[in-house]
């Protein structure tokens, strides 16, 4: 289901996708004219409709971020920050991303490790399509190449997660109060990485 409003005089669609499973409610700016609200089954275009009504100044304050932060065929994020591809001589992004997260994410890990007394027993890194990290029953850490895009605020952040994990395999109180000791403004990072995806 979709509807369309007007922002700065340009039409924006919204599109709205009903989940079964979905217990809170999320909004996403996809393009400078695309919004998606993703919610409940009960959740309707009237209150589609409401939340747009309410959220405008956000929506609009994302959309001129968006549109001055989009990356031209020549350029790539890198920490955060647009740069050019020719000043790095990348000829494949992903490879690029995997040997810089390598050098640079180990030794945050170990930082925070020695901090949380924590310490994970393998440590890989894959491009995933769901996931910023995680850590499995052994232990083991994964971490996504892709996080090189993001301002290292967010890869650290997610470090702190996956390493609670090993305490807490869990989403409970007691796991996001170990976060919190360690990034207590988690919540922040958070937002604004979703503002970035």
């Amino acid at each position: 289901m979709s509807f369309q409003i007007e922002i700065n005089e340009k039409i924006v669609t919204v599109k709205l996708e009903n989940r079964k499973n979905m217990k809170h409610c999320y909004m996403r700016i996809l393009k400078d004219d695309l919004i998606q609200i993703r919610a409940n089954a009960y959740f309707t275009i009237y209150d589609a409709k409401k939340l747009v009504e309410k959220k405008l100044d956000w929506i609009e304050a994302s959309i001129k971020k968006l549109s001055k932060n989009l990356i031209k065929e020549d350029e790539f994020l890198y920490l955060g920050e647009i740069r050019k591809l020719d000043d790095f001589k990348i000829k494949n992004l992903d490879l690029f991303y995997k040997k810089e997260i390598q050098k640079i994410l180990p030794i945050f890990l170990e930082e925070f490790s020695s901090k949380m007394q924590l310490f994970p027993t393998s440590l890989s890194f894959r491009k995933n399509k769901r996931t910023w990290g995680s850590c499995n029953y052994k232990n083991g850490l994964n971490f996504n190449i892709l996080l090189m895009k993001f301002p290292i605020e967010v890869m650290k952040y997610v470090i702190v997660h996956e390493l609670a994990h090993i305490k807490h395999k869990n989403h409970s109180r007691d796991f996001w109060s170990l976060v919190a000791v360690y990034c207590p403004n988690y919540k922040e990072i958070e937002r604004n990485f979703k503002n970035f995806l």
